[in-house]
C-alpha cells in the first residue's frame, strides 16, 4: 500500500479497538487519528500511541466535524463497518472520498462476499451463529453504487472475508 508507505501520512482508523494496527503505523511515524466507540478500547489505544488524536464516537451517527476538516492518506477500519446497514455504509464511503489526499485511498478488512449468493450460502452453512444484526458487505452491490464516482477492488481473503480498496 503506497500511502502508509509515505513517511507521516495522515492515518483515519475507524473502529480501531486496542490499537494493534495503527500503532504498528504508529511506531512507523505516521500521524493517526481514531474514532471507535468503547473508552476503554480507547484507553489501551491511546497508552500505545499517546500522540495519536483518538476519539470517542459511535460512527452511526457519521463523521465528527473535528474529522471532517482532514485530509488523509489512508482511511483504514477492520471489522467495525459491518453493523451499519448498507446504505449507512455507502453514505459513510462517500463521505470517507471527501476527506482523502490526492492520492489516498480506504482501506476495509471486514466480512465481505464477492456476490450476493455467496452470502447466502455463507448463511445457510454457518446459521446456527449468524447475527442478523450485523450487515455484511457484498461487493457487487457495493461497487454498484459507488462505480461512477470512485475505484472500488475487492480481494477475498477467505470464504467469508476480504479486502475492500477504494480510491477516487
Amino acid at each position: 500500500m503506497k500511502s502508509c508507505k509515505k513517511k507521516q501520512s495522515r492515518v483515519l482508523d475507524i473502529g480501531f479497538g486496542t490499537g494493534i494496527l495503527p500503532s504498528k503505523l504508529y511506531d512507523n511515524g505516521h500521524h493517526i487519528d481514531g474514532l471507535d466507540f468503547s473508552p476503554s478500547m480507547i484507553s489501551i489505544a491511546q497508552s500505545k500511541m499517546p500522540k495519536a488524536n483518538l476519539i470517542e464516537w459511535d460512527i452511526s451517527n457519521g463523521l465528527p466535524d473535528i474529522i471532517k476538516v482532514n485530509k488523509y492518506d489512508s482511511i483504514i477500519s477492520t471489522y467495525a463497518l459491518h453493523h451499519l446497514s448498507d446504505e449507512d455504509k455507502l453514505i459513510l464511503l462517500k463521505n470517507f472520498l471527501s476527506l482523502l489526499s490526492e492520492n489516498g485511498k480506504i482501506l476495509i478488512g471486514d466480512i465481505s462476499f464477492q456476490t450476493k449468493e455467496q452470502l447466502q450460502t455463507c448463511k445457510y452453512n454457518s446459521i446456527d451463529y449468524w447475527d442478523e444484526e450485523e450487515f455484511y458487505f457484498v461487493y457487487d452491490e457495493i461497487n454498484s453504487h459507488l462505480q461512477n464516482f470512485c475505484k472500488c477492488e475487492f480481494h477475498p481473503i477467505s470464504h467469508c472475508g476480504g479486502v475492500f480498496i477504494i480510491s477516487r
